[in-house]
């Protein structure tokens, strides 16, 4: 009789090899031995490391590095998961400081959702999808229709459900700037689908080189690629740059005249230091009535969330995208693939409304809700420009002036010696540095190569998101050790 064990179904040598081909730096290997890290010094094992606290400056996560939740957005939430405390509106007036608006809104919403225990329709409560459209009317200046609002899951969600729709073969090209957030390069090996990469310009505040786009669009045709639709992430991740007026109507006007698709990533549009933020949906409308029937034909989807801004409810997973110009039988078919997964978190639902739909003034909990507001738009603001500064005096590093999101993406220039000390360890120079700074400093940041960037440049990508500048200037000792060791 045979002794050996029974053989498991699944192995790595048979599981889908598209998943296994994705990569997705953000959550990679330095963010594993950063939580590692954490862990130990949490259970009181960390006195052989040289730091005291582990900084996760590789992700867009306002509210673990201390950013305060908005008191109203919470305030209703709370009614929401719990209605019996409606019962009792003296006591949430009188001794919790709740305003009458608080009140109002939750009821509202209630009414809406019925409970946000309760499935929503598949794509999103009427009632919320109104408010995201009333949103986006005020923003733009154009009208827009609550039925091409979808509500998701987070912006990831639409994304997911979005390039589903459009990847319909191994030959479907999307084209994805470079640097980009690994969610699109991943998905799309998931989807065995081409990634097309453009590259944004460093020098030109990295912004979109259209005569790039072009070049990689000839190329990736030539190649037998059916390129399918444009990726632009405005403000920029990783980059933390803003697009111009004249860049965004520029990829619309080659959009146009390919027949592409155009994604539009805006999770960062309130987080824009220089300038004003221009949507996609407003450039393109005011081309449609500047030259009436010529850009008619363009479908565009905007998405949005309520993960990052000033709102940075990235646990409560909600976000929105909008249609622009899509065929009807398309939208049946985005409709039905919404409906497989049923419906968006209803409670995220609800923080997407209170996003678009915050107190206005006039109403009770306005005041707070500025000040809450504007002061973390501020602290964003002093902590990304601090921390310019730094990387500035920094021997070796490069970094273009903080224009909005949550990040920098500074060039760094190494020693020849720390190349090959990299080469000898099988790493990535980027990743060979950023190792050495965790390692050093419980500062965990993303490796440019993650993110993608022109040969023979390297970067890396970190958040401003952490409060104080202790920690910045753990960056700054590190580096000058770093450069030391390696002259």
């Amino acid at each position: 009789m045979s002794t050996s064990q029974p053989r498991k179904a699944l192995s790595i040598s048979n599981c889908n090899p598209h998943v296994k081909e994705a990569q997705y730096a953000v959550r990679g290997e330095l963010a594993v031995r950063s939580e590692e890290y954490r862990a130990k010094l949490a259970n009181g094992e960390g006195k052989d490391l040289p730091f005291d606290s582990v900084i996760a400056a590789n992700i867009g996560n306002p509210q673990q590095l201390d950013q305060k939740p908005i008191t109203f957005f919470r305030q209703v939430a709370s009614l929401l998961e719990n209605p019996l405390l409606l019962e009792h509106q003296d006591v949430l007036i009188n001794n919790l400081g709740y305003k009458k608006d608080v009140i109002e809104r939750a009821q509202w919403l209630l009414s809406e959702v019925k409970s946000i225990g309760a499935y929503s329709q598949s794509q999103g409560a009427p009632g919320i999808r109104k408010s995201v459209a009333d949103f986006i009317e005020r923003r733009d200046g154009y009208p827009s229709s609550f039925t091409n609002v979808y509500l998701s899951n987070g912006a990831s969600s639409g994304v997911n459900t979005l390039l589903h729709i459009l990847c319909a073969k191994p030959e479907t090209g999307i084209l994805v700037p470079i640097p980009q957030y690994p969610l699109y390069t991943a998905s799309l090996s998931v989807l065995n689908a081409r990634c097309v990469p453009y590259y944004l310009e460093e020098s030109q505040a990295w912004g979109t080189d259209l005569q790039a786009i072009r070049d990689s669009y000839e190329k990736a045709v030539s190649e037998g690629t059916d390129v399918k639709a444009i990726v632009v992430i405005n403000p920029g991740n990783p980059t933390g740059a803003s697009l111009s007026p004249e860049d965004i109507r520029a990829v619309l006007k080659f959009a146009a005249e390919k027949g592409l698709v155009v994604m539009a990533d805006e999770v960062y549009q309130t987080n824009v230091f220089i300038g004003k933020f221009v949507s996609f949906k407003k450039a393109l409308r005011d081309l449609q009535k500047e030259e009436p029937g010529k850009y008619d034909h363009i479908e565009l989807a905007s998405l949005h969330s309520v993960s990052k801004g000033m709102v940075g409810e990235c646990g409560h997973r909600g976000g929105y995208f909008e249609l622009v110009g899509f065929d009807p039988q398309v939208a049946e078919q985005i409709y039905k693939f919404i409906s497989i997964q049923l419906c968006p978190p209803v409670i995220g639902q609800c923080i997407v409304e209170l996003m678009v739909n915050p107190p206005k003034e006039g109403e009770p909990s306005h005041e707070l809700y500025k000040k809450e507001y504007d002061g973390i738009f501020n602290a964003l603001k002093e902590r990304a420009y601090a921390l310019f500064e730094a990387f500035k005096s920094m021997e070796g590093v490069e970094c273009q002036t903080p224009a909005g999101s949550m990040y920098l993406f500074p060039t760094i220039n190494l020693p020849p010696k720390a190349l090959e000390q990299a080469k000898k360890e099988g790493r990535k120079p980027d990743e060979f540095y950023c190792f050495r700074l965790l390692d050093a400093t419980g500062i965990c940041v993303v490796p440019g190569s993650g993110f993608g960037q022109k040969e023979g440049t390297l970067h890396f990508r970190t958040t401003f998101l952490a409060p104080g500048t202790e920690w910045v200037n753990r960056i700054s000792k590190f580096h000058k050790d770093f450069f030391d060791e390696f002259r």
